[in-house]
């Protein structure tokens, strides 16, 4: 009898062992560890750059459909980042919260934009010339398009299937030196820790309500929307571009409720975020994972 039951308890611990070693904390892959890949930098010792503000490449964008405009302008000029503040829409990085520990994500990493909002805890690796100590977390706020008139090692660094980021200059500056220009990188998934509630921005129109969601805590990266008008059930919102998302029915007049999903599935309900009298252009603060 005693056999059988340390028998039962040692599979017992081996199992919630196994089980604790392969817990994903964003639960999208189940593999969170360190992780290779290599850095660059852009925009500026500002970082202002870094916020795609662009009035030619927004002009660019408004003759194409939204949700192909990013691809579209980033496969014709390269870097181009339309003016609606880079591929996840975020805007204004300094007054979003984000500040300039930002990275823009190559395809590998981006998921089509489903990635903008994730962090990242990153540090120099293996390379003593121009590494320096210490790590950084930095949250994805845009897309690093691929260069195919470039080789992978020379110039192509956001091509599939590299594991890229291009930081925010401020951010690569604090793990490698100027000079280096691309450095090798270790990198992880970590939950995001953001101030204040998540944030609803209304943009769009009747019958077309674009809401962009930031200051998301926990995963970070939104996979799924809901939005209640005060004389209607819940409906499931479409991800338009970035994290823009959109629902098609008449919410004027009404107060507005949102159910935002992460990639981990955890879920946080805001209940009449938005008051009656809400106008297009404001901004509105949630709960928080």
């Amino acid at each position: 009898m005693a056999a059988l039951n340390f028998s039962s308890t040692a599979t017992t611990c081996f199992l919630l062992v196994i089980a604790l070693l392969t817990f994903s904390p964003t639960g999208s892959n189940g593999d969170y560890g360190w992780q290779g890949g290599h850095a660059t930098f852009y925009g500026g010792g500002d970082a202002s750059g870094t916020m795609g503000k662009s009035t030619f490449l927004h002009s660019i964008c408004k003759l194409k459909s939204s949700k192909f405009c990013l691809a579209l302008v980033a496969h014709e000029f390269g870097w181009g980042k339309c003016e609606t503040g880079g591929a996840c829409g975020y805007g204004n990085l300094y007054s979003q919260g984000y500040g300039t520990l930002t990275a823009a994500l190559s395809t590998a990493l981006f998921n089509d934009g489903l990635s903008c909002g994730s962090c990242y805890e990153m540090r120099c690796n293996d390379d003593p010339r121009w590494c320096r100590p210490g790590s950084i977390i930095v949250t994805a706020t845009n897309f690093c398009p691929p260069n195919f008139a470039l080789s992978n090692d020379n110039g192509g660094w956001c091509n599939p299937p590299l594991q890229h980021f291009d930081l925010a200059e401020p951010a690569f500056l604090q793990i490698a030196e100027y000079r280096a220009g691309i450095v090798p990188v270790a990198f992880r998934r970590v939950p995001c820790v953001k101030k204040g509630g998540i944030r609803f921005t209304i943009n769009g129109h009747s019958y077309f309500n674009l809401v962009l969601i930031t200051n998301v805590g926990g995963a970070g990266d939104v996979h799924a929307v809901s939005i209640k008008g005060s004389r209607t059930g819940w409906q499931p919102m479409s991800r338009n571009w970035g994290q823009n998302w959109q629902s098609n029915s008449y919410l004027n007049g009404q107060s507005l409720s949102f159910q935002v999903t992460t990639s981990d599935g955890k879920t946080v309900t805001s209940y009449n975020v938005a008051p009656a009298g809400w106008q297009f252009g404001q901004t509105f603060e949630g709960g928080q994972l």
